[in-house]
């Protein structure tokens, strides 16, 4: 865009982008997205995709560019944004290389607490609203100086069936669960290790977790479970709380001193 001011920064990968200023964007992540909203950035986002939900009464008037792993390109190229923001993890990289080829991307790279401190804000500087992403950073901060620490319980946490996987070490969730007291029996495991019934049965964990997201578990799962783990306590628990590591953190001690897991 010859003639309109820019700036040059580098994302949470490593990679250089250069963003003009008021950019018009297309964001690829439900957490980052919702965020976006809260920086009051409504009129510059031009489209989402199917999986952004929050804010409700705004994301359904924004044009959907397919999933996080499935982009529709000819969407994108209709909309010609200035900018795109996706995740390392939440996006596929053959999808996000493409886009790159034609649009400034900057890739948010998650896996602890300080990392999603650093996306809020580093977000609000390439948007122009630095001074509302501290804002977000800091009531984040304050409210998990108040979070209460859950009796320390061996636990497992669940995002998917058939396989069946788990969250283990180096992942955002898995910082939620150490936040809480908790101690994530798959910690030294692969990041999303699958386990057979006896694997899950062998770990003998005092407390089983069933997300909300991306496998949406319901009450009805939780008798297969206790059949293989008896003495263990199965809950459901609101999946994005622990994973939406954006503004939705604001809510989520909130959310995490009622548990009384």
């Amino acid at each position: 865009m010859q003639g309109v001011p820019s700036q040059t920064t580098y994302d949470q990968m490593g990679c250089e982008v250069t963003i003009p200023r008021n950019p018009r964007i297309i964001s690829l992540v439900p957490s980052q997205t919702e965020l976006l909203f809260d920086l009051g950035l409504n009129e510059q986002i031009i489209g989402v995709t199917k999986f952004c939900v929050h804010p409700s009464s705004l994301v359904k008037e924004k044009i959907k560019i397919g999933g996080t792993k499935k982009f529709n390109f000819a969407k994108i190229d209709n909309l010609q944004p200035d900018l795109i923001i996706g995740n390392k993890e939440e996006n596929y990289k053959e999808g996000i290389e493409k886009l790159r080829e034609k649009y400034p991307v900057w890739m948010s790279d998650i896996a602890t607490f300080e990392d999603a401190l650093e996306m809020i804000v580093s977000l609000g500087k390439i948007t122009g609203t630095e001074s509302k992403a501290v804002e977000i950073q800091g009531r984040i901060v304050d409210g998990f100086r108040e979070l209460k620490k859950q009796t320390p319980k061996k636990v497992l946490y669940f995002i998917w069936q058939n396989p069946y996987i788990v969250v283990g070490g180096n992942t955002f969730i898995n910082e939620m669960i150490v936040k809480l007291g908790l101690r994530n029996l798959a910690a030294g495991l692969d990041r999303y290790p699958e386990l057979t019934w006896d694997e899950i049965a062998s770990l003998q964990p005092d407390l089983i977790l069933l997300s909300s997201e991306p496998f949406p578990f319901k009450d009805k799962h939780i008798n297969k479970f206790q059949s293989i783990c008896p003495s263990a306590e199965i809950r459901i628990v609101d999946g994005e709380m622990f994973s939406w590591y954006g503004s939705r953190l604001i809510e989520a001690v909130g959310y995490f001193n009622q548990l009384q897991l």
